[in-house]
């Protein structure tokens, strides 16, 4: 018994020991030089401290600078576009491909007080009435969650659930089965 329990714990000693080794080397040195490197023709000669750079309209800072309104306002209204939270098959978590939705909407939510949206869970045929209700409700509750979690609030949201009795897409493969495990957003007038 004792060699039993000495052979388990070297065991475990030794996964514990590979577990906290690191394959990064602190003592390397860096890939990249982080010191800063002056600019064909510096401040050095110039009068007033003034560059040629500077007069001519470029920066003297090595960072690029990114202008992200237009693409995150295009990204935005993308989302904003798209209504429609789909699900995995007997699940109600959302998925990563959805969270820029979500996340959208939340900011559209938080933005103005005075929008209402209702979220309206759906599934697939599978199953029965009661089950696929329950589940319906459930993604739409997720979805509810995730938009308070992000901004909205509670007397923004409404989750009401039709289970498989709204389908999107008519049909019994899984194309169609897909299309129909879903969450809806819609405005409330």
């Amino acid at each position: 018994m004792t060699m039993k329990l000495r052979t388990t714990l070297v065991i475990l000693s030794a996964a514990w020991l590979a577990a906290c080794s690191s394959p990064v080397k602190l003592n390397d040195t860096p890939v990249e030089s982080r010191t800063p490197t002056p600019l064909a023709g510096g401040a050095a000669g110039t009068a007033g401290g003034s560059t040629g750079a500077a007069t001519s309209g470029t920066s003297q800072s090595q960072v690029a600078t990114v202008n992200t309104g237009g693409a995150a306002a295009a990204a935005n209204a993308a989302a904003l576009a798209v209504r429609t939270v789909y699900f995995d098959f007997d699940s109600f978590a959302l998925r990563d491909d959805s969270k820029p939705v979500v996340e959208a909407h939340a900011k559209a939510l938080s933005a103005n007080r005075a929008k209402r949206m209702t979220v309206e869970g759906h599934t697939d045929e599978r199953g029965g009435r009661e089950y696929n209700l329950a589940l319906g409700q459930k993604r739409a509750e997720t979805v509810v969650r995730s938009l308070a979690l992000l901004g909205a609030t509670d007397a923004q949201l409404e989750a009401v659930s039709f289970g498989k009795e709204r389908p999107a897409v008519a049909g019994s493969d899984e194309a169609s089965w897909a299309k129909n495990r879903r969450a809806e957003l819609k405005d409330k007038p």
